[in-house]
């Protein structure tokens, strides 16, 4: 009797052991209770150009080097906005950096009269404003660099400045672009910063003028887009149409053709377009205009497919990699959702 027990317990022994070893399938979303992130407020001072840059940063609960993404929010914006996003990339293990634009955040509307916001927002997205954002993060950057060697500082030794990811929502994903690879105009200039390895585009626009495969054509950095069939922007007049349009402007990688650094096997070019979603779809606040009741699926979406995305090509996680690729988007992605690779 007490052998047949002891077989019984044995068995039921091996087999818990057999379902602990198991190794988990991959989940973007999946988070333990011990990722205690925390937040902090601070500000970078650019004295070449009398600037001060607010950052809020969303750090994560292991102390070692992390990898650092970076979050640009759209107009009229601040760093407090998407925190959605940095909650769930810093419980992910990333150190996530959100930068506030002087001249295109809130200050753009929040003191002007309810009947002239509109007009303030018009006028403050211009090729000045962008120009100032992309001095911003790359100011942001050099700052980064500096605290993670400074002594005693709070980010000293906890960011791995090889791995940098970069992202924003609207004008945002426009400032994303120009730094990981946009080409502007008939000379092609460019603002790439190599210090960024991937990059993710929340309503991503064309440029006004010109072919969008002299803007998009030549970019081999990973990159991810997401928009909806009903993105709209009133201010930028950016359509469904034209956000569409960087996608197929990106240009498959050639078999053989080197990738950027950080790269893994594949072309690393990701869209997806969410059924009804309207421009506030990917941010955490209803915008004027919107005439959808908003989705909550919507920002599962963002969160599981950007977190693969980062897996993949910032923690070059094999099991992330085989996920994005293959069935895992369908797995949270509703039925007239569509999603494609290049």
């Amino acid at each position: 009797m007490n052998r047949a027990i002891y077989f019984v317990a044995l068995i039921q022994m091996l087999l818990v052991t057999a379902v602990l070893a198991k190794p988990h399938p991959y989940d973007p979303l999946a988070i333990t209770g011990k990722n205690r992130i925390q937040q902090l407020d601070t500000v970078v001072h650019d004295t070449t150009r009398q600037r001060k840059i607010p950052l809020l940063i969303y750090l994560p609960s292991q102390k070692s080097p992390a990898p650092v993404v970076l979050f640009s929010h759209g107009l009229g914006g601040s760093r407090k906005g998407n925190a959605y996003l940095g909650k769930h990339w810093a419980a992910r293990g990333y150190l996530a950096v959100f930068v506030q634009h002087r001249g295109s955040d809130t200050s753009v509307w929040k003191d002007k009269p309810r009947n002239e916001r509109m007009a303030a927002m018009k006028q403050a997205a211009n090729l000045q404003n962008s120009l100032l954002r992309v001095k911003d993060i790359f100011a942001v950057l050099d700052q980064l660099e500096r605290w993670n060697l400074l002594k005693g500082h709070a980010l000293a030794g906890r960011l791995d400045l090889e791995h940098i990811g970069m992202s924003g929502h609207s004008f945002g994903a426009s400032t994303t672009q120009l730094v990981s690879g946009q080409r502007l105009g008939r000379w092609g200039v460019s603002f790439t910063d190599s210090r960024i390895k991937a990059a993710v585009m929340l309503s991503p626009s064309s440029p006004r003028r010109g072919d969008p495969k002299e803007a998009f054509g030549h970019i081999k950095m990973p990159w991810m887009l997401m928009t909806g069939t009903r993105d709209v922007s009133l201010i930028a007049h950016a359509d469904a149409k034209s956000r569409l349009a960087v996608f197929t402007a990106l240009k498959p990688r050639e078999p053989g053709e080197p990738g950027e650094p950080g790269e893994t096997s594949g072309g690393g070019k990701y869209e997806v377009v969410l059924e009804n979603a309207e421009h506030s779809a990917f941010s955490d606040r209803s915008l004027p205009g919107d005439t959808q009741k908003r989705n909550p699926n919507h920002h599962r979406v963002v969160l599981a497919l950007s977190t693969a995305f980062w897996d993949t090509y910032l923690h070059h996680d094999a099991a992330a990699k085989a996920w994005l690729d293959g069935d895992g988007p369908r797995s949270v992605l509703e039925k007239k959702d569509r999603w494609q690779t290049k």
